[in-house]
């Protein structure tokens, strides 16, 4: 499972011209499911960004975690970030998962953050979106749950 995780001031998504996600301050991830991902996939990279402590403090410091800003988070599935680039030039997606794993995924991985006290607004899974972002600093970050 791979995420870009984005502190953001605000962000949101758009589906056909509506509004279908939107928070204020905490972060935008955007996530990528693969074929081998499980369960303990979802849990081990839910349970990092509920503890990872991206967001300022007092002094200037990369010392607060979300639940320590009350910060949101918005979750927008994104199979293009399991895309090999390596070879050719058209990326290959053979690492993402299909979709009925992908979703089910995505769905457990919203839900997960959701349990730990966080409020999470979505995309809309295999929909065009477009996202808007108030990058906080820029700070932005790449996990991987194969990356051990």
């Amino acid at each position: 499972m791979k995420a870009v995780v984005q502190r953001v001031s605000h962000a949101k998504v758009t589906v056909a011209g509506e509004v279908v996600g939107e928070i204020g301050r905490g972060m935008l991830i955007l996530l990528g499911v693969a074929h081998a991902d499980t369960l303990d996939d979802v849990h081990q990279l839910a349970d990092k960004l509920a503890v990872l402590r991206i967001f300022d403090d007092q002094a200037g410091k990369m010392n607060l975690a979300l639940g320590d800003i009350g910060g949101e988070v918005l979750v927008v599935s994104q199979f293009t970030l399991l895309g090999d680039c390596s070879k050719g030039r058209r990326p290959s997606f053979v690492h993402a998962a299909f979709p009925e794993l992908a979703d089910s995924l995505y769905q457990q991985f919203v839900a997960a953050l959701g349990i730990k006290g966080f409020r999470v607004a979505t995309g809309v899974f295999r929909a065009m979106m477009a996202v808007e972002l108030v990058n906080d600093g820029p700070v932005t970050f790449v996990l991987d749950t194969q990356q051990k």
